[in-house]
């Protein structure tokens, strides 16, 4: 039997007190927030007729998930990620701000200190067995749509096992392995050298993957590279670009696929054309130009800051 008692004055009331709202001191965010996710959830418990013992079994989870440090995993499996890029978009379709590259997920893998190069990086250390050589440049363009010499741009991806330093269950990768900073160079081009990296699936025993299976969905992510792009006068880009030709490009468990953010990766087998890139073996190259937007108003009203891994 589904018996209703949300709407009482009992609850409302036990409701703001839970919530703080009938004490002093707090912070009166925190409290507003925690009253609309408190309200909502007891709602749902009512709505759904949720028991107890589904009511602990999440609990359980939650513990679970923060004991294996996934939540930032989970969070865009949920698209919870790409919710807050849509509502960007729309924040400045209704500004009127004229958007460049587009932004997508961050994802839960930046280490914030990668070694800075000027113009040119090897990301690689040459130790992945299986890496095809990667070559990759390109040219940051302001808002006017002129180079920008002098921009930041931060580069992060996986290796072969689909793994990033620092992050790494195998502990093979060196620090700041497939990590760097590249500042853009007189006529605003970057370019470095990696290796193709390759897609990842959630852990298979972990939280998420749990999670996804009785969703009925699987936890893998396309090949893909990120990119923070930073530099004055313009808002910082947080976008990543995929391999076009990965099967999982238009099926990413984290909806972080975006139209204009697909690249090829061309295939290099003329030894002349290798050796002449200082390589001994065929290599893929992309290329991809990046173009900012303009501050808001002077400010960067769209910059996201959270917890980030320093080392």
């Amino acid at each position: 039997m589904n018996v209703k008692i949300f709407d009482t004055e009992e609850v409302q009331n036990f409701l703001r007190l839970a919530s703080g709202l009938e004490q002093e001191g707090g912070d009166p965010r925190i409290k507003q927030i925690t009253h609309r996710i408190l309200s909502d959830l007891y709602k749902a418990i009512e709505d759904l007729e949720i028991t107890s013992d589904e009511y602990w079994s999440g609990v359980a989870y939650i513990n679970q998930l923060g004991t294996s440090q996934e939540a930032a995993l989970l969070s865009p499996g949920l698209g919870i990620d790409r919710f807050l890029d849509m509502r960007m978009d729309a924040q400045d379709e209704a500004l009127g701000v004229e958007v460049g590259t587009p932004r997508t997920i961050e994802g839960p893998l930046y280490v914030a200190g990668a070694p800075v190069e000027q113009g040119y990086a090897r990301l690689d250390d040459g130790s992945d067995p299986d890496g095809t050589p990667l070559i990759m440049h390109g040219v940051i363009y302001d808002a006017d749509g002129q180079p920008m010499p002098g921009a930041q741009v931060e580069v992060w991806h996986a290796n072969t096992k689909g793994f990033y330093s620092h992050f790494d269950p195998t502990g093979e990768q060196v620090a700041f392995n497939m990590r760097r900073t590249i500042i853009t160079d007189a006529q605003g081009r970057y370019r470095f050298q990696s290796i193709v990296p390759k897609g990842y699936g959630c852990p298979p025993e972990g939280p998420t993957q749990q999670y996804l299976n009785q969703l009925g969905r699987h936890g893998n992510r396309p090949a893909h590279i990120h990119f923070f792009i930073t530099a004055d006068g313009h808002r910082k880009l947080t976008t990543q670009l995929n391999m076009e030709n990965d099967p999982f490009v238009y099926d990413d468990f984290a909806y972080a696929t975006r139209e204009g953010l697909v690249v090829p990766v061309i295939e290099h087998n003329d030894e002349a054309d290798y050796k002449a890139n200082g390589l001994n073996e065929p290599y893929g190259e992309m290329e991809f130009d990046f173009k900012l937007s303009k501050l808001h108003q002077g400010v960067d009203n769209q910059v996201v800051e959270r917890p980030r891994l320093q080392a």
